[in-house]
């Protein structure tokens, strides 16, 4: 057994190359193989967002705080808010993120497939953030 206490692992800031804006993750899970399960605490402040990308277990994000937007490429961009859960599919490309004004929380469960749980891709343009590209 394992008991993880909060602030027992560092919070880190979202890299560059990974994310636009202020992003805080703070590390939740991640056990040793077999398992494969990650999870985090992520925070995103106004205007920050992921960049696109794909997991190759699919991802479920369960929104704690604030308000964000999701958006799978190809589809329409989508509100979130505390409460809501969403998963995206195996290989399915979408990023999420704070609305423009207001910051967003959510818990971030994916599994990790020959040792990773994403793929990186391009970063969301600002107009394919402020949805007046359809990417």
């Amino acid at each position: 057994m394992e008991i993880k206490h909060p602030g027992s692992e560092p919070a880190a800031r979202g890299p560059t190359q990974w994310f636009t804006g202020q992003v805080r993750i703070d590390p939740l899970f991640s056990p040793p193989e077999p398992a494969r399960v990650a999870m985090a605490c992520v925070t995103f402040e106004p205007g920050a967002r992921t960049a696109w990308h794909t997991h190759p277990l699919g991802q479920t994000l369960i929104v704690t705080a604030g308000c964000g937007w999701v958006q799978r490429w190809g589809g329409e961009r989508h509100d979130i808010r505390p409460g809501d859960v969403i998963w995206f599919a195996p290989g399915e490309k979408h990023w999420h993120g704070a609305t423009a004004t207001t910051a967003v929380t959510h818990i971030a469960i994916q599994e990790k497939l020959n040792g990773s749980p994403v793929d990186w891709l391009e970063h969301v343009s600002e107009e394919q953030y402020a949805g007046s590209v359809k990417p």
